[in-house]
């Protein structure tokens, strides 16, 4: 079953599902081996990670699109994809749906923002009009039924806390977009559970949540409830980049003032070589070793006892 169906097939359930945000392969295999049945590529995380830039645009659909099929191509779960404005007007989020389904992705999100865009929980954004958004979800919605009419696409709406935004034109513009075509709409950064709630009640929708966790302006809500509200998937965008960031920071300036002294603090916050070895597919390697390759080769490489971790 292609990863599009069986994301349709998570989501009429009658839950919530929650994709946790991922930037790269290892973290997408993490989320997928712990036994969450999504997950997200977040453009923040790919900003920060690929590129060691801010999320204010300068990512470009090569580069998410590269790292999108290699996620993919490294779990079985699928993957909703982070699709900013869609790199151009309505034409460019063409290309961006075709080149996303090609890549294997399940979903894709597209904003309102005015190219470049920037992180939707910071001062400063700027909205296209209600119409040009309209014309980018037709034309990614025409281009799905076209190529994969199970390819779910997420209208995000930036009005709440854009230059001139309110509420209201987050009700209005979620509406319109779902007439459009859109499948779910991400009102992003509401600022109360009042607000989410008018949301849900308001938008005639299955709605997204955006979680960011310490120092988002939206509140953590559980997903229980979320669902009660109306919201059918909630994502945590950027939670496993925050937590590197500073378990990274934190080991890094121990090794500099302590040596390898500092090691002793953080065993136990560290995965031992041999998980992070299960976790890469290592062994599956070696399954398929011996299944093609010439016995020979494979007496000579592992008939004499040496020392190794697997």
């Amino acid at each position: 079953m292609r990863k599009t169906s069986v994301l349709r097939k998570i989501l009429d359930r009658d839950g919530i599902v929650v994709t946790p945000g991922v930037y790269d392969a290892v973290t997408a295999k993490i989320v997928e081996h712990v036994g969450f049945e999504s997950a997200c590529i977040t453009g923040a995380g790919v900003a920060a990670s690929s590129l060691g830039m801010p999320d204010t645009g300068l990512v470009t659909l090569n580069d998410m699109l590269t790292v999108a099929a290699r996620i993919v191509n490294a779990v079985d779960i699928p993957i909703v994809c982070d699709g900013d404005t869609g790199y151009g007007n309505a034409i460019n989020v063409m290309r961006t749906i075709r080149e996303s389904i090609q890549a294997g992705v399940a979903a894709i999100l597209i904003e309102d923002q005015v190219f470049p865009k920037r992180c939707g929980h910071t001062r400063g954004k700027l909205l296209v009009s209600k119409e040009e958004m309209l014309g980018k979800i037709r034309a990614a919605d025409d281009t799905r039924r076209e190529m994969d009419p199970d390819f779910i696409l997420i209208a995000r709406c930036d009005a709440r806390t854009a230059v001139g935004g309110g509420i209201d034109e987050v009700i209005e513009r979620g509406n319109a977009y779902a007439r459009a075509g859109a499948d779910i709409i991400f009102p992003e950064s509401p600022l109360s559970i009042d607000e989410m709630e008018l949301l849900g009640k308001r938008i005639d929708a299955p709605l997204l949540a955006n979680m960011i966790v310490k120092g988002g302006l939206t509140p953590l809500v559980p997903t229980r409830k979320l669902r009660d509200m109306g919201y059918v998937m909630v994502a945590f965008p950027l939670a496993t980049l925050q937590l590197t960031m500073k378990s990274v920071m934190n080991l890094m300036a121990g090794l500099k003032e302590k040596g390898i002294e500092v090691f002793k603090d953080f065993e136990d916050n560290m995965v031992s070589t041999a998980e992070a070895f299960e976790i890469s597919g290592f062994q599956a390697y070696l399954d398929d070793e011996e299944k093609y390759l010439p016995k020979e080769l494979l007496e000579s490489r592992y008939k004499q006892k040496t020392t190794g971790l697997i």
